[in-house]
């Protein structure tokens, strides 16, 4: 036992020796967890939210609805062009989107060819 907190204890909270090394034993024990304290009903809300951190709203608005994508006539052809280049030997060829993405059958298995542009290099 560490002396000086007994002595400290006792003296600070007017308590004997006896008492002071139990209020250390109890402390380690209240910190290890083992102790389990069950709250009232009102105790444990208020409990509860002072356990939870603030959330701020978000300030900015996330709505696309009237954002217009900026069209890429290039990425429009060299999938129409990869298109033509697959459709001899593919089945069930579907430009899934006409800047991105095509799907097709070979020997009935689904193949997929998806063009990305990356802005930067």
């Amino acid at each position: 036992m560490n002396e000086k907190r007994i002595s400290q204890l006792m003296k600070s909270l007017d308590i004997s020796r006896e008492e002071a090394i139990e209020l250390i034993q109890e402390d380690k024990e209240i910190d290890k967890g083992s102790v389990k304290y069950e709250l009232s009903g009102d105790a444990a809300k208020v409990s509860k939210k002072m356990r939870q951190a603030d959330r701020k709203k978000t300030v900015y608005n996330f709505d696309t609805s009237n954002r217009k994508r900026k069209e890429n006539p290039v990425k429009r052809e060299l999938i129409a062009a990869l298109a033509d280049a697959v459709r001899d030997t593919a089945t069930d060829l579907t430009i899934t989107n006409p800047e991105r993405q095509i799907d097709f059958f070979v020997d009935g298995v689904k193949y997929r060819i998806v063009l990305s542009a990356p802005t930067k290099t």
